[in-house]
């Protein structure tokens, strides 16, 4: 009889296609609200997977990443490190914090600064921020005294577990990666609880661990990059096998002036709308906080130099949607991208 058993554990762990066979009983979904947006995890369970209690788990690992990063929360950790004026003080934060700051810095270093995560004075300076200002263009003096605040390198990152800023006014928000890495967290979350087959999306944020319940890779589809597209509207299907995804587009935030369009997609060397053709930016990466912060970085960096900076970097591909002249669209993908993972 133990034999028999044994024979049938090594058969369940050879073959995805087995599943059905070997005690899969369904596909479960956990959904709920984090960060301003929504999540939804996919769950392919077996008969030894418990999932009691898992959703309160989840929404109180969110909860602990939002009390990190959310500059909508006062006391949050990033609020403080903001409110923070001397440039002398050392302000101890959370490995969470010092985790995303990490990959923050590496991915300013890579894109020549065009992400930064101390940009949002300029944002707000164009209407697109959390005081929702008016939507219309500043005058050029005001962009060149916004930018004198700006500039992620003015942050020093200690591998000792803390900040310190070498300019008072700086402030920081990590809003364009940090949904990337509340989805890690929560993937790693259900790794620890030994769940190996799942799909974890947050705002448009996604990371696929092992297979849907036909033993098929799971496919994420990419929005069609175009203000009138219905969300459920695709442009690609990309296949995603223990990989994330994460897509930036500006075709939803924007404004017109005369005729001119003005994204919320700013470059924060400029304190200006990029103005490139990109509309959509989607990143295959291992983690999600880095597929995050480089989708938004190459929409600032364009087609060309982004593909560029792309193909430096191992195991990340991307997609990168123009919109022509004549207001169709083309795309530049990386060599791998949309290719049938491993």
């Amino acid at each position: 009889m133990i034999n028999v058993i044994k024979k049938l554990i090594i058969a369940c762990s050879i073959l995805p296609i087995l599943a059905v066979g070997c005690g899969w009983k369904e596909e479960v979904i956990i959904s709920g609200s984090t960060m301003g947006t929504t999540y939804q995890i996919k769950i392919i369970t077996s008969y030894f997977n418990s999932l009691k209690g898992l959703k309160e788990k989840i929404d109180k690992r969110l909860d602990e990443i939002n009390q990190n990063m959310s500059t909508y929360r006062p006391d949050s950790e990033i609020s403080r490190f903001n409110a923070i004026q001397d440039s002398q003080a050392r302000f101890r934060i959370s490995n969470d914090f010092l985790n995303v700051m990490q990959v923050a810095q590496r991915i300013y270093e890579r894109s020549d600064g065009a992400w930064d995560g101390t940009i949002k004075p300029l944002v707000n300076l164009w209407g697109f921020g959390n005081t929702r200002n008016v939507q219309q263009v500043p005058i050029e003096s005001d962009i060149k005294a916004t930018l004198s605040v700006v500039g992620f390198q003015h942050i020093h990152v200690s591998a000792e577990g803390y900040l310190q800023k070498k300019l008072g006014p700086l402030t920081l928000d990590l809003a364009s990666i940090a949904k990337g890495y509340a989805v890690d967290q929560i993937s790693r979350l259900l790794k620890d609880l030994g769940l190996v087959h799942f799909l974890v999306e947050i705002g448009g944020e996604v990371y696929a661990a092992g297979y849907r319940k036909d033993g098929s890779s799971w496919r994420v589809g990419i929005n069609q990059p175009d203000i009138s597209a219905a969300v459920t509207d695709t442009y690609q299907v990309v296949p995603l096998h223990n990989r994330a995804m994460a897509t930036s587009g500006d075709y939803r935030n924007y404004f017109e002036v005369q005729g001119h369009r003005y994204s919320h997609i700013l470059d924060p060397r400029t304190g200006y709308p990029v103005n490139n053709g990109v509309v959509s930016v989607s990143v295959v990466a291992d983690n999600c906080m880095l597929a995050d912060g480089l989708a938004t970085a190459v929409m600032v960096m364009g087609h060309e130099v982004g593909l560029a900076l792309i193909a430096s970097l191992d195991r990340v591909e991307a997609l990168i949607i123009i919109r022509n002249a004549d207001t169709t669209l083309s795309n530049y993908a990386s060599n791998a991208f949309g290719s049938e993972p491993d």
